[in-house]
């Protein structure tokens, strides 16, 4: 049997002889020009003719969709892109839930949402409603599940991203996630090799460190790529994470060597993931725009190491012609080889193979999938068990317009991991249908919160990529210096509600009710609302520490 025969037969590929033939196939009739544009997955943020035909130039392996509200437009664009392809595309996505969804599809909860249902069947639920509509827009393969551990709550970047802190928890669900995946046409990504959470920095800013020991990461982040390896997960994403554990058992002298990044990393790719792990998928790097890559080294230099190192696609190109000469050059002068090239090659046909794109990757998206109600109905009975009670010292719920007619409302608003602020809560609307006389805060009025029966802040910051820190921000909230430190909630009822990060008690200990409910989407805020209001029981169970270690924050 060739080397290519044994990789493609193989789990997670499983290729059959036609599949196999149109890869070798495939492969020969591709020059060397074309197997470097083929290393690429670019991505797209627009729609119409343009954004078509500068894809079509580029001729990548794929391309990642972020998309807009117009439907209509951006699937009349992935199905112009398709018809287009010389190859069949990849079509990515990061189906992570929330407000990381199809925009025009069903609202799903986020991993950290699932996590507090912690119902591993409702988990495999939302990832085959998300695999159904993204397979009814023209997706194809998804960036998820995130398996980082959520060590430490100060982190920005795992956060709501994270199916929370329990290895345990995270390994049922993750597998449940690529169950509902990969059994429904789109391929899985286990990401961030080597894995992170125990840095709360984040790698759009820097590259991060895995600080574990050996033994230490064997028991958790090795065991969970161990599982979703044997699991059949089709492509794992290298970080931007360096492990230097592991690279200082090999080399005691490595010096600055045991920081780089796995993106780039041959030890932790090709030693580590394929061989004493056994991965035989696509490798695919983290985006190589971020600041975890490029601040380790020229890009010159470095983009030809991910492939050299390992990896097999490229995520993202700021300046994709330039990249692609980067690549070339390194092939002249021998710094990339070509058998290389070929293996990568080798494993992003036969993924293309593998969801049967090579039949069907020209075919238009069957538009007709993309929103079932009945999809919708199950999506919300999930969402509903999300919202966490953590805590309400006081005894302030239920909460009733004959008990607190009058709310002061605080609220961030909703902040996104993409789509930054801006975006207002439906919430405030919600509780004035029922009855309530809501006032939003302004630091500029300064109203006196004892004017009111309750005073609500309402966070809506889900998983934010480079921002460094999430925190309560008592000076933007309440206007300067002076309202930053006034504490009203022994005069007035008070509750924080955070539809998104789940660890303001840290800079809120004595805050008397606190309820996470993890995501912005409505659908998430209405069920939270029939929470407070003692419509609906409190079913979330806390997926992380929300107390963040400190003894008083409980009481």
């Amino acid at each position: 049997m060739t080397e290519i025969d044994r990789i493609l037969s193989a789990p997670p590929f499983n290729l059959d002889p036609a599949g196999r033939e149109w890869v070798r196939a495939t492969l020969s009739g591709m020059t060397e020009a074309a197997k470097v544009r083929h290393l690429f997955v670019h991505s797209v943020h627009g729609s119409g003719p343009d954004e078509v035909a500068r894809l079509t130039a580029l001729q990548p392996a794929g391309f990642t969709k972020f998309f807009g509200t117009d439907a209509k437009a951006e699937l009349d664009t992935l199905d112009a892109l398709r018809a287009g392809a010389v190859i069949p595309y990849l079509v990515s996505a990061d189906l992570e839930g929330s407000r990381m969804s199809l925009p025009f599809g069903t609202e799903v909860p986020n991993p950290l949402a699932l996590a507090a249902v912690d119902d591993v069947q409702a988990s495999e639920a939302v990832a085959r409603i998300m695999a159904e509509e993204a397979r009814a827009a023209g997706i194809n393969w998804s960036f998820t599940p995130v398996i980082d551990i959520n060590a430490l709550f100060r982190s920005a970047i795992v956060a709501t991203r994270g199916l929370g802190s329990d290895p345990a928890r995270i390994n049922a669900h993750a597998l449940a996630h690529i169950r509902g995946l990969q059994g429904h046409g789109v391929a899985a990504t286990a990401k961030h090799w080597p894995g992170e959470g125990h840095d709360d920095r984040d790698q759009h800013l820097l590259t991060t460190i895995n600080p574990l020991s050996l033994a230490e990461w064997e028991a958790t982040h090795g065991a969970l790529y161990r599982s979703m390896i044997e699991a059949g997960v089709m492509a794992v994403m290298a970080g931007h994470i360096a492990f230097p554990a592991y690279v200082l058992a090999h080399d005691p002298n490595a010096g600055l060597e045991a920081y780089r990044p796995a993106s780039t990393s041959p030890l932790l790719n090709q030693t580590l993931l394929r061989g004493e792990l056994g991965f035989n998928g696509v490798i695919v790097s983290d985006a190589t725009p971020m600041a975890g890559f490029g601040s380790w080294a020229n890009r010159d230099e470095m983009l030809p190491e991910v492939v050299s190192s390992g990896c097999d696609a490229i995520l993202f190109s700021d300046e994709p012609e330039a990249d692609i000469a980067r690549i070339e050059a390194a092939l002249d002068d021998g710094r990339l080889a070509r058998d290389r090239l070929d293996l990568a090659m080798v494993r992003v046909l036969g993924l293309k193979a593998a969801l049967s794109l090579h039949e069907t990757g020209k075919t238009p998206a069957d538009r007709t999938r993309l929103f079932n109600p009945t999809n919708a109905q199950e999506a919300e009975a999930v969402t509903a068990r999300a919202p966490t009670l953590v805590k309400d010292v006081r005894g302030i719920l239920p909460l009733s317009p004959d008990r607190h007619r009058r709310v002061l409302i605080c609220t961030t608003g909703i902040i996104t991991p993409l789509h930054g602020a801006g975006a207002a809560m439906v919430f405030p609307d919600l509780m004035r249908a029922e009855g309530f006389d809501v006032t939003l805060y302004a630091p500029e009025a300064r109203p006196d919160p004892r004017d009111f029966d309750l005073m609500l802040f309402l966070m809506g910051e889900e998983t934010l990529l480079t921002r460094g820190r999430i925190f309560l921000d008592w000076n933007r909230l309440m206007g300067g210096l002076h309202g930053a430190m006034r504490r009203y909630w022994h005069q007035v009822p008070t509750a924080l509600i955070s539809f998104g990060y789940p660890y303001y008690l840290y800079d809120a200990p004595r805050m008397p009710c606190v309820v996470n409910a993890y995501a912005t989407m409505d659908t998430m805020q209405r069920a939270t609302l029939d929470c407070l209001l003692g419509r609906a029981p409190f079913l979330g169970q806390n997926p992380v520490d929300p107390f963040c270690g400190l003894p008083d924050a409980r009481f």
